[in-house]
C-alpha cells in the first residue's frame, strides 16, 4: 500500500466503500473511463457524509437553510489499468477542512486493497443562497474532529 496514503487513511476519519466496474463504466478499450473516476468519488462523499449520520441530500442542496456544497474542484492520478468486471475499494477521508470548504481524499485499491490504482481529491465549498461562499454548517466541520 502507498505509504502516504496509508498515513492519510490512519490520520484523518474515513470510510471504505467496493467498487464493481460495469460495462458503461468503460471506454472502447474495456479500461474504466476518466469520468466514472469521478462519479465514484462523488458516490464516495456521500458514503462519507451517511458514515457521519448526515445524509447528503440536505447538504449538497439546501434550500431551507440557504445553502449549497457545489464541487469546486478535482483532480485524479490514473496509476494502473482498471478493466470491466474488476473490483476496487475506495478510501475515503478528509484531506484538508477549512471554515468555508473541504478538501476529500480517494484512494482507489484492487480488490484485496494492496494495489493502489487510482488517487484524486476533490474540494466542496458551501455557498449561500447568491452564490457566494459562506461557512460551513456545524455539522460538517464537527466530522473533522471526529473519532471512528
Amino acid at each position: 500500500m502507498d505509504e502516504g496514503a496509508q498515513r492519510d487513511r490512519m490520520s484523518s476519519p474515513s470510510v471504505t466503500i467496493p467498487i464493481v466496474i460495469h460495462f458503461g463504466d468503460t471506454d472502447p478499450y474495456g479500461v474504466v473511463y476518466f469520468a466514472s473516476y469521478f462519479r465514484y468519488c462523488h458516490h464516495g462523499i456521500e458514503a462519507f457524509l451517511r458514515h457521519f449520520g448526515l445524509p447528503p441530500q440536505p447538504y449538497f442542496r439546501n434550500t431551507e437553510r440557504g445553502f449549497g456544497l457545489p464541487v469546486v474542484g478535482a483532480s485524479c492520478d490514473f496509476l494502473r489499468p482498471v478493466r470491466y468486471g474488476d473490483e476496487l475499494i475506495l478510501t475515503v477521508s478528509l484531506k484538508t477542512v477549512k471554515p468555508k470548504a473541504m478538501t476529500f481524499a480517494f484512494h482507489f485499491y484492487d480488490s484485496v486493497g494492496e494495489q493502489l490504482v487510482a488517487r484524486g481529491e476533490a474540494t466542496i465549498v458551501s455557498i449561500d443562497r447568491s452564490w457566494k461562499s459562506c461557512p460551513l454548517p456545524p455539522e460538517l466541520l464537527a466530522i473533522a474532529s471526529a473519532e471512528q
